[in-house]
């Protein structure tokens, strides 16, 4: 048998078999080439893009005053999403006195497309324009169609953290849209080394058609050790409703009612008299309002901007603790060169008992440490027996910071840091004068300065100082040295 035949494959590297009378160009040269290819192609459909666009854009703005009228608007996409909450979303734009026109109607897919996506339901929402098909229908009568795709719903996480001075381990739960209707139920329990437990289970809702209040309802609790400055060991367990309306860079308030049972046990053996009379149960009944405003162009290192905290809380409609309680805190920075950053910070508190009862130690202001007046021990300032800090009525902070790039690093997480820190806790002696209390208050103060560290460590903020008092009064848990923060919030 004859066998056939045939063409071994070729395989790489193979070698070039051009001619020189053929002038092909080098490899270098081919790839110039090709790329000016690539480059000539992208510029041409770019060019055709923008042509199309700027045409599109002209017949749009030549036709904006046409007459035209949404005659329904569809959600597709919305499989696990109330018909009942979306027509409340949708139906006022279906409702208008006005004629309308093509402006009018590119305007409500501009604000109902936003409107979506403030839900949190959507990861991505398209917009398109349908003739109407009805039988009554105009020439003039369109669709409005919304192509939504909805995100996932459950949640679920576990994350270490490190902030406000102690670290943790936490789990999360969430799950989105829950009864299809924008709810978000929330569960959440961490561990950490001086919160040794805590837990929060909320369920979240918006309570209008614009989605700008919201409601929410919370079961938390906590077990924190707080052996560190007052030998003994707080439980709290509680339930909150709260009312939110408005947004952060505008303003935001928030409204609601609290009830809290606190317990303070497990005292060490070196618990002062004072401590050991505070142990036990309290049950707190308040009302509470707090409005935010935060304008900063970063949370952690701000270079411009504002944040404003004000709250207020009445308790006393039932229940041991019965008070008025108010808080003010505020920070603004500026930048004094493309380098250079001052911030300046305060804070002031003042605690009211009604009819003459003292105040109890859960509802008690706290004062001093690395994110609080720096070079201080944790909640050092104020009134002691022996070695256990009491809190107090009143209190004020004030810090000035000077934050700088490192010198031909200015791409650095880490800065330059240099602050002076003021700050007093008092308890209201009802027998003085007010103007003799603001006075000793003021005229007495605690200071501290230092110089430091900071990094940006997403989402929190490290310091690393070293200071010393300048001034303090006698029983401040003060310090001098090196001390690291690690939080949030500084002053």
């Amino acid at each position: 048998m004859d066998s056939e035949l045939t063409t071994p494959p070729l395989k790489p590297p193979l070698q070039n078999t051009s001619a020189p009378r053929d002038y092909e160009p080098d490899a270098k040269e081919l790839e110039k080439l090709q790329k000016w290819q690539e480059q000539r192609m992208v510029r041409k459909l770019q060019g055709e893009y923008e042509s199309a666009i700027l045409h599109l854009g002209q017949v749009v703005n030549d036709n904006l005053g046409n007459r035209m009228r949404i005659a329904s608007i569809r959600v597709d996409g919305a499989v696990n999403t109330r018909r009942t909450f979306l027509g409340s979303l949708v139906n006022p734009y279906l409702v208008s006195d006005k004629p309308e026109t093509l402006g009018s109607v590119l305007d409500t897919i501009r604000r109902l497309g936003h409107l979506l996506q403030e839900t949190d339901i959507f990861k991505s929402v398209d917009a398109r324009l349908e003739r109407n098909r009805g039988p009554f229908s105009q020439p003039y009568d369109v669709d409005l169609v919304f192509k939504a795709k909805e995100k996932g719903r459950f949640y679920l996480s576990t994350s270490t953290q490190v902030g406000n001075d102690e670290g943790g381990a936490s789990a999360t739960c969430r799950v989105r849209n829950t009864f299809g209707g924008a709810e978000t139920f929330e569960a959440n329990v961490a561990f950490a080394t001086k919160t040794r437990v805590s837990f929060n289970t909320s369920l979240s809702a918006p309570l209008t058609r614009n989605l700008k209040t919201k409601g929410e309802i919370a079961l938390f609790g906590t077990e924190r050790d707080n052996t560190s400055y007052a030998s003994h060991f707080e439980g709290v367990r509680g339930f909150k409703t709260v009312v939110r309306n408005g947004d952060l860079a505008k303003g935001q308030h928030e409204a609601g009612y609290e009830a809290v049972l606190r317990h303070i046990g497990n005292l060490t053996p070196s618990a002062s008299i004072s401590i050991r009379e505070a142990a036990g149960q309290s049950l707190k009944s308040s009302l509470f309002h707090i409005y935010t405003r935060d304008t900063r162009d970063d949370r952690v290192l701000g270079t411009r901007g504002s944040y404003t905290k004000l709250s207020q809380e009445l308790a006393g409609l039932g229940g041991d603790a019965s008070f008025f309680k108010s808080e003010a805190q505020g920070q603004f920075a500026r930048s004094l060169s493309p380098h250079v950053t001052v911030s300046f910070a305060a804070r002031t508190g003042l605690l009211l008992p009604f009819n003459n009862k003292p105040t109890l130690l859960p509802d008690r202001f706290q004062l001093g440490g690395p994110t609080s007046v720096r070079m201080l021990r944790a909640n050092s300032l104020g009134p002691k027996d022996g070695p256990d800090s009491l809190g107090g009525d009143m209190y004020w902070s004030a810090g000035l910071s000077l934050i700088a790039d490192i010198p031909k690093k200015p791409h650095w997480p880490v800065k330059l840091h240099g602050w002076v820190n003021a700050g007093r806790l008092d308890v209201v002696d009802r027998t003085k004068s007010v103007e003799s209390i603001l006075k000793t208050s003021f005229s007495q103060p605690t200071i501290t300065a230092g110089v430091g560290l900071v990094y940006k460590l997403d989402p929190v903020r490290v310091e690393v100082n070293l200071g010393l008092p300048l001034t303090a009064s006698k029983g401040d848990g003060t310090r001098k040295g090196l001390q690291v923060g690690i939080g949030l919030d500084f002053l």
